[in-house]
């Protein structure tokens, strides 16, 4: 983003209105909730990244404006949230969408905020304020805790939870995640008038309304940038996340003075802080088996606390990164978050090493089974190849039934751990014979009580009826994931002609090169999962590509890739509209590729649509193709 903004401050003549720098970002989506056009702009903030920078800003702002004040507090590492009030009533709450015209209408997710005060005394006639919803980390551990109960899908971090819960259908979800607010800014007023920012902050508190109101109102360059730093030396200590300072304009005439660019006030700027950094001592290096056989490295390290989350983990990688780092067990190394939420290792303090000291290298047995590893050529990548291993087989099945492949709604990972365990599972055909093992598996309390068992039973016998694609793609072969699947099923039709189908064959599908139809010959051939597939069809499990009615159009047999963000659709429903329409979806942009259907923040495979010269669409430009609305 930066050599982009430097790039168009030096040629003007490159900059176009849909310009990452000339938008918000963020699109507003109807399925959460009913569309409502902004009252005001829920615009972005300009980062920035050195003390430079800072000062920087203070002098322009001091150049501009007579006498100005710097109001610097903490930038809450959340989602934006306007609230309205009318007469002292709350009469709408909308999220920040496009943050120009339209955003989300959340009043009733956001009527069970413990911080969104419903009512005013003697509100003004108008009131709009904007704050951030925010997840307490003791509030987030909580909610992760109970994913993990449930056999659910744990969330990344507080901020990927927090946005999530406000846009459910369900607001008894939000109401028991415990969602927080702080209110940063009093977008509108009328029936009432405020000289400055903190001067609406002193009125916002007496009316019971959450605040930040641990900020510095500051004159110079200096002591703006010690506020900043004095943030940044207690974010450790806050319970929840913060990902920046803001520096903003007291005096709200001198706000409407400097005014907006059409993506930035000129009035405000967020600090971002270099990633927090601790030293910590590696207690062991653990190994886990992937569905492949892979075995990757896991750090343990005695806790430390980053970005407000206590930390006791990061990945190794491989052996390279371990040889690279010279890690050995006893190390004292340096730990940070990767954009403030991946753990990662940095170095090691080479002068603290205890006696005795021994570079870590990986065992060439499996941790799951004790077979011998093989490590691959021209890889980093140490694999166990035994057929029976456990570890693998879990990963197996998690695959299996996820989402993606055969989409057994309620087959968490515990239940999947205890089948496998038990016996119960040996490889995924015996998912199917579960049914025959039904009492067992209520009086041993595997799955739960009857009610549980049978739905979960009940859930993988509808799974038979699923397309062939889903069912190619939970086989888990190497180098075919879900869209590579469905062409493969699209061009072959069943499972059986897949079977028989050479290299040669497998190649002519689009999107489909020699790695992978390597791989889906060597599934086939190998007798084990011939057997599988034996057993699977006598199960009833669907072995064929449904029929799907396809309108003849000009994107008949053409192949697209949809990548970013679209205004309307979703990425399942801009696939389903493409093959709809006689189109095929591919993931990654080829040769082979007839159009890129490109959003917002389409990344890489826009940039090699642009390199190889394909056509890319809109969304609007693909529904005019279509001829449709």
């Amino acid at each position: 983003m930066q050599e982009l903004e430097k790039l168009e401050q030096e040629n003007p003549g490159l900059v176009t209105t849909d310009s990452p720098t000339q938008t918000v970002g963020g699109v507003a989506k109807r399925e959460a909730g009913v569309l409502v056009r902004h009252n005001v702009p829920m615009l972005s903030l300009q980062d920035v990244f050195s003390k430079e920078e800072i000062y920087e800003f203070v002098e322009q702002m001091q150049e501009q404006l007579t006498d100005p004040e710097f109001v610097v507090e903490y930038k809450i590492d959340g989602l934006s949230l306007v609230l309205r009030y009318e007469n002292g009533g709350l009469v709408l709450a909308e999220t920040r969408g496009d943050g120009i015209n339209f955003g989300e209408d959340v009043t009733a997710n956001a009527r069970v905020i413990g911080d969104v005060k419903k009512k005013l005394k003697n509100g003004p006639e108008y009131l709009e304020v904007r704050g951030e919803v925010y997840m307490r980390n003791a509030a987030f551990e909580k909610v992760n805790e109970k994913q993990e109960l449930l056999g659910k899908r744990t969330f990344a971090n507080p901020r990927n939870c927090a946005a999530g819960t406000l846009r459910q259908l369900d607001p008894a979800v939000t109401k028991e995640r415990d969602l927080s607010l702080f209110v940063f800014n009093i977008q509108d007023i009328r029936g009432m008038q405020f000289e400055n920012h903190t001067d609406g902050y002193v009125y916002l508190k007496k009316q019971g309304v959450r605040v930040i109101d641990d900020y510095r109102v500051c004159k110079t360059a200096d002591e703006v940038w010690q506020a900043i730093v004095a943030i940044g030396e207690n974010r450790g200590n806050l319970g929840y996340d913060i990902d920046g300072a803001v520096v903003k304009i007291n005096r709200y005439a001198d706000r409407e003075k400097l005014g907006a660019t059409s993506k930035v006030p000129r009035w405000a700027i967020a600090y971002k802080y270099p990633p927090e950094e601790k030293e910590t001592r590696l207690l062991d290096i653990e190994l886990s088996v992937g569905r492949t056989g892979r075995i990757t490295p896991t750090a343990i390290f005695q806790p430390v606390r980053l970005c407000g989350t206590s930390v006791s983990r990061a990945t190794l990688h491989n052996q390279d990164f371990i040889d690279e780092l010279d890690i050995g067990i006893g190390d004292t190394i340096v730990v940070y978050k990767s954009g403030e939420i991946i753990p990662k290792v940095k170095e090691v303090r080479r002068e603290r090493r205890p006696e005795g000291w021994k570079r870590y290298t990986i065992p060439d047995v499996c941790p799951a089974c004790g077979s011998k590893t093989v490590r691959e050529a021209d890889t980093a990548d140490i694999r166990c190849i035994a057929p029976g291993c456990p570890a693998q087989l879990e990963r197996h099945i998690i695959n299996f039934v996820g989402r993606d492949a055969m989409d057994i709604k309620g087959f968490g990972t515990v239940y999947i751990e205890e089948l496998v365990r038990m016996g119960y599972i040996k490889d995924i055909a015996d998912i199917y014979t579960l049914k025959e093992h039904r009492d067992a598996l209520i009086a041993q309390g595997v799955i739960g009580k009857e009610k549980n068992t049978d739905k979960l039973l009940e859930a993988i016998e509808k799974s038979k009826e699923n397309d062939a694609y889903k069912l190619l793609t939970g086989f888990g072969i190497p180098n075919v994931g879900k869209a590579a699947a469905k062409a493969v099923m699209a061009h072959f039709m069943t499972i059986e002609a897949l079977q028989k189908a050479d290299t040669e064959a497998l190649i002519a599908v689009n999107d489909i090169g020699e790695v992978s139809a390597g791989c889906i010959r060597d599934f086939f051939d190998e007798e084990k999962n011939q057997k599988i597939i034996g057993r699977l069809r006598e199960s009833g499990v669907n072995m064929e590509i449904r029929a799907i009615e396809k309108i003849d159009s000009a994107i008949s047999g053409r192949t697209i890739v949809v990548t970013g963000t679209l205004p309307t659709l979703g990425r399942k429903e801009a696939a389903e509209l493409i093959e709809r329409y006689g189109g095929k979806v591919s993931g990654s942009v080829s040769k082979k590729t007839d159009y890129v259907l490109a959003g917002e923040n389409a990344g890489s495979k826009l940039a090699k649509a642009q390199e190889l010269s394909i056509p890319v669409l809109t969304e609007e430009g693909l529904r005019s193709l279509l001829g449709i609305v």
